[in-house]
């Protein structure tokens, strides 16, 4: 049963490795692209650590993938923002099919306040 269980991870673990590699490949620009990658292959990595705490069984292995899994959720989605910030800073150029920049709104409305305030 722990064979079955723990290949059943593993496969579901590749597919999702697969679908952020074909993100990757397939989506228009880098906002996109990076949110394909981070979901899908954080996803991937847990289940195949799931399948590896199953097969291995002992206590000490379950601490560890618990441990790893636990770290790539915590800084997975902080890499992910850091990077975004960062593509937006840069004027990365959107996708054409984006259809709402909350960020360029944000970012003309303290340009105007800091316009308005007396230095």
């Amino acid at each position: 049963m722990t064979d079955i269980l723990t290949v059943v991870s593993w496969v579901a673990g590749a597919a999702f490795a697969l679908l952020a590699a074909l993100g990757v490949l397939r989506m228009p620009d880098v906002f996109t692209r990076m949110q394909a990658s981070t979901k899908a292959s954080t996803l991937g990595l847990g289940c195949l650590l799931i399948g590896v705490a199953l097969q291995l069984g002992d206590f000490a292995s379950v601490i560890r993938v618990v441990s790893i899994i636990a770290f790539v959720l915590l800084t997975t989605p902080v890499a992910a923002h850091v990077i975004a910030r960062a593509s937006y800073r840069a004027d990365v150029p959107l996708w054409d099919g984006t259809v709402l920049d909350e960020r360029r709104r944000d970012s003309d409305r303290v340009a105007q306040e800091e316009q308005r305030e007396p230095d």
